[in-house]
C-alpha cells in the first residue's frame, strides 16, 4: 500500500535534573558542594533514506520519543545524555507543523536531516550556586522537558519525467515496456491506483526516472477521481509528458483539459515545460492521419506505441535532453548563488 501523508507526535527527551550533594572526604570536616550536572535530552531527527519508498511506517506508529536525560550524581558526576531519536523517511518528504502548517523543512537527497523536536537542556547541579556567603547552596536545577509537537509528513515523489493523461490514456503501459516498473495495465479506467517510479535505462549508463500518476478527469483539481490525491507527486519533475491516446474522440479538446487541470492545480506546474505524446499509434490504420494536436507551448510532439515500440527511442533521447539541460540550468543556479558576493 502506498502511503503519502502521515501525522506523528514527536517528543525530545527530558533533561536530567542537577544532583544535590556534597563532598565527603577523611580529614576534611566540611565538604563543599559536589552536585552533578544532569545530561541533556536527546533530539528527535528526521532522516531522508533512500531505500524507503512511503510512509506506511507511520500509518499505526504515532508516537515518537527521544531517551531523557540521566539526573547529576555525586563527586560532580555529569549524568548521561539522552540518545537522539532517527525518524527515516523517504526522500522528498516534506515536513510541516501539524497544528499550524507551518513549514519546517523539507528532506531531498538521502542523508539530509531535520530535527523536528529539541530535547531538553539538563539541570545544574549544587555546584554552580557557590557564593561567598553561601558555600554549601541546597539548591540545584531540575531538566528542562523536551519539545513536543504534532508534525505532518508528505511525501512527493522525485522524478525527472511526470507523465500526465486521462485514465486509458497509455501511462502504465509505456512506463512499464521503458523501465523496469511493473505498473497495473488493464482495459478499463483507473487501473493505475497509486504513483509509480520507473528507472528508464539507456545506452551509455544513462538513466533518468519517470513518475506515473492516476489518471486525470476534468474537475481533478476540485477532488474529482485520484488526480488530486497524487498530483502532488510530479511538483518535482523537470518536465511533464501529456499523453493523450490517437483513438480520443478529441484529442484536442484532451489535450486542453489536461492543461487546464495543471494550471488550476498549481501555477507551478503550469509553467513547468511539457511535451505532448500521441499514444497507441498500433491503432491506426494505413490509411488514418496521425491526430492533429495544436500545442504551441509544447517543447515537441511525438507520436508513439508502446505495443510496437515504434517512436520510443526518439522518445526516450528526447527526454534524457530535456534532463540534462533542466540538471545543467539548476548548476549554474547554485552556482550563481555561491558566489562571492551574493547573498
Amino acid at each position: 500500500m502506498f502511503i503519502d501523508r502521515a501525522i506523528i507526535e514527536v517528543n525530545g527527551g527530558a533533561g536530567g535534573s542537577g544532583s544535590e550533594a556534597y563532598r565527603r572526604e577523611k580529614g576534611v570536616p566540611r565538604g563543599g558542594p559536589a552536585g552533578g550536572d544532569g545530561g541533556d535530552g536527546g533530539d528527535v531527527i528526521i532522516l531522508a533514506d533512500i531505500q524507503l519508498s512511503t510512509l506506511m511506517d507511520f500509518r499505526y506508529r504515532k508516537h515518537h520519543k527521544a531517551e531523557r536525560g540521566l539526573h547529576g550524581s555525586g563527586n560532580k558526576k555529569t549524568g548521561k545524555s539522552g540518545s537522539d531519536l532517527i525518524i527515516r523517511v523517504p526522500s522528498g518528504t516534506v515536513v510541516r507543523d501539524a497544528d499550524t502548517h507551518d513549514f519546517i523543512g523539507e528532506l531531498i537527497k538521502s542523508g539530509d536531516r531535520l530535527v523536528v523536536a529539541k530535547g531538553g537542556r539538563g539541570g545544574r547541579g549544587n555546584t554552580h550556586f557557590t557564593t561567598s556567603t553561601n558555600q554549601t547552596p541546597l539548591r540545584f536545577e531540575q531538566g528542562e522537558k523536551g519539545e513536543e509537537r504534532r508534525v505532518e509528513l508528505e511525501l512527493k515523489l522525485i522524478a525527472d519525467i511526470g507523465l500526465v493523461g486521462k485514465p486509458n490514456s497509455g501511462k502504465s503501459t509505456l512506463l512499464g515496456n521503458v523501465s523496469s516498473a511493473n505498473p497495473k495495465v488493464a482495459d478499463y479506467p483507473f487501473t493505475t491506483l497509486e504513483p509509480n517510479l520507473g528507472i528508464v535505462e539507456l545506452a551509455d549508463f544513462r538513466t533518468f526516472v519517470i513518475a506515473d500518476i492516476p489518471g486525470i478527469i476534468e474537475g481533478a483539481h476540485e477532488g474529482k477521481g485520484l488526480g488530486l490525491k497524487f498530483l502532488r507527486h510530479i511538483e518535482r519533475t523537470r518536465t511533464l509528458a501529456l499523453l493523450v491516446s490517437v483513438d480520443s474522440p478529441d484529442p484536442q479538446s484532451e489535450y486542453r483539459e489536461l492543461r487546464k487541470e495543471l494550471a488550476a492545480y498549481s501555477a507551478d506546474l503550469r509553467e513547468r515545460p511539457h511535451c505532448v505524446v500521441l499514444t497507441k499509434s498500433d491503432l491506426l490504420n494505413s490509411e488514418d492521419s496521425t491526430p492533429y494536436i495544436e500545442a504551441p507551448e509544447a517543447w515537441a510532439i511525438f507520436t508513439v506505441s508502446s505495443v510496437s515500440r515504434s517512436g520510443l527511442n526518439d522518445l526516450l533521447e528526447a527526454l534524457w535532453g530535456r534532463t540534462q539541460e533542466s540538471l545543467q540550468k539548476e548548476d549554474e543556479y547554485q552556482d550563481l548563488w555561491s558566489s562571492p558576493g551574493i547573498s
